[in-house]
């Protein structure tokens, strides 16, 4: 008998430091190993991500740099723009993911750099 799962969704952000490749692929590296870390998935547990990134952030796409991933090729990534808002953050990449986890596992929601204003109340987790 396997164990009992439920599906949960995880959110998460970051900004990357500059709108370039490099900059880009650190900060997504970076959120998607802390949600990895603390929420202990592995790939063929995760359903599907979708990332969205102020208009600012154009040199590249998060969900190729996901897809690298080992173990994440039967994951569905998805990229948007997220919604201009005035004063918004800039350089900000937000995540959804959905994956199952143990119904006793608490949901950690990484938001780091300067993401972490959005969301104070997590930042710390």
């Amino acid at each position: 008998m396997s164990d009992p799962i439920e599906l949960r969704a995880l959110r998460g952000a970051t900004t990357a430091s500059e709108n370039s490749v490099a900059a880009i692929t650190a900060a997504v590296d970076e959120l998607i190993a802390a949600l990895v870390d603390r929420n202990g998935l592995v790939g063929d547990r995760i359903l599907s991500v979708t990332f969205s990134v102020t208009a600012d952030l154009d040199a590249c796409f998060p969900a190729a740099i996901a897809r690298r991933r080992p173990g994440w090729d039967g994951v569905a990534l998805l990229d948007c723009q997220q919604m201009a808002v005035a004063g918004d953050l800039c350089r900000c990449i937000r995540v959804l993911v959905h994956a199952w986890m143990a119904p006793e596992r608490q949901p950690q929601h990484p938001y780091l750099g300067e993401a972490a204003r959005l969301r104070p109340d997590r930042a710390g987790s």
